[in-house]
């Protein structure tokens, strides 16, 4: 955690994190067990659920696969019939800017990211679908090696713009999503629904290029131009933030446009203390408190003592 943090292990930084840790994991333990429906009906729980399903099933639909499973098939229209070509063109521009999205998570913003990520893929989808359907020759592409060129030049873009944010970005931020009792559920639900994509995908693809061509890149187009508002409208900001401190923003339906500027100490003296998930003591089915770590006294309880205005700290001092 001290190298993470880029401080001494010993830091006073590192015990506040720790102690924020054992807390939570204090409060799950004796909220008991809890039930796999909670994911639906526990703090912000069905936002946060919809949205990691969301975000995984829009993974799928940005038209990745599409590209990976039927490349050889698109490519060869375009005059390359050696499907070895192929692969090697599309794994290499993969490998390379995941490998460059590694930075990307590192230093810029989710937000962001996925959002100029989706715009970018949207606009290789155009290109690609009227370029394919109305220059590329149907009969010759060998003819118009122009648009065999654009074709793989903006597929590659695709590509690049994918692996550097949806490809693995997405993994990390519905991970953050979810607090630590529902962590594991919402994961297996948000993956299911990928793997459902990308069965459907799959499985459908070469009988709608079959009836619509090229203007299938159309359809993941659209899905992009989805995914865009989807992620500025809804997903929270969670660069260089603590797994509690994401909770803590979404329990309290922080303005996810606004978030990347949203403070801890926006909470005033009492801080994140009893405000995430995992530090609330539930009933069964997520909807009741069952016991405040503050012993009866509330979530939120003032310390007049260290109260920056109490007048009684001032008249004692």
């Amino acid at each position: 955690m001290g190298r993470l943090n880029g401080v001494d292990p010993f830091s006073p930084l590192i015990d506040d994190e720790i102690s924020e840790i054992e807390e939570k994991l204090a409060a799950e333990r004796a909220g008991g067990d809890h039930p796999w429906y909670e994911i639906f009906t526990g703090p912000r729980m069905l936002y946060r659920t919809l949205l990691g399903m969301a975000l995984q099933a829009g993974q799928q639909l940005t038209g990745a696969n599409f590209f990976f499973y039927y490349g050889t098939t698109i490519f060869r229209s375009t005059g390359i019939s050696n499907s070895y070509v192929t692969s090697i063109i599309l794994g290499t521009v993969n490998v390379v800017a995941t490998i460059a999205g590694l930075w990307i998570i590192k230093h810029c913003g989710r937000r962001i990211s996925l959002m100029v990520g989706a715009a970018v893929m949207c606009g290789c989808f155009l290109i690609y679908s009227f370029v394919g359907k109305y220059v590329l020759s149907p009969t010759d592409p060998e003819g118009t090696p122009e648009a065999g060129s654009v074709l793989i030049v903006f597929t590659c873009i695709f590509i690049a713009a994918f692996a550097t944010t949806w490809g693995p970005l997405v993994w990390a931020v519905v991970g953050e999503l979810y607090p630590a009792r529902y962590r594991a559920t919402g994961m297996a639900v948000a993956t299911a629904s990928n793997w459902l994509m990308n069965f459907l995908i799959s499985f459908f693809t070469t009988f709608i290029t079959d009836a619509i061509g090229y203007f299938y890149g159309l359809v993941f187009a659209g899905c992009c131009f989805a995914l865009f508002w989807i992620v500025y409208l809804f997903m929270i900001e969670t660069k260089d933030r603590s797994l509690e401190e994401i909770d803590t923003m979404y329990v309290l339906q922080v303005n996810p446009i606004k978030s990347a500027k949203w403070s801890p100490s926006d909470l005033g003296n009492e801080g994140m203390g009893g405000v995430g998930t995992d530090g609330l003591f539930l009933k069964t089915g997520g909807k009741e408190i069952k016991k405040n770590e503050t012993a009866n006294n509330g979530l939120f309880v003032q310390d007049e003592e260290r109260a920056p205005g109490n007048p009684q700290v001032g008249s004692s001092v």
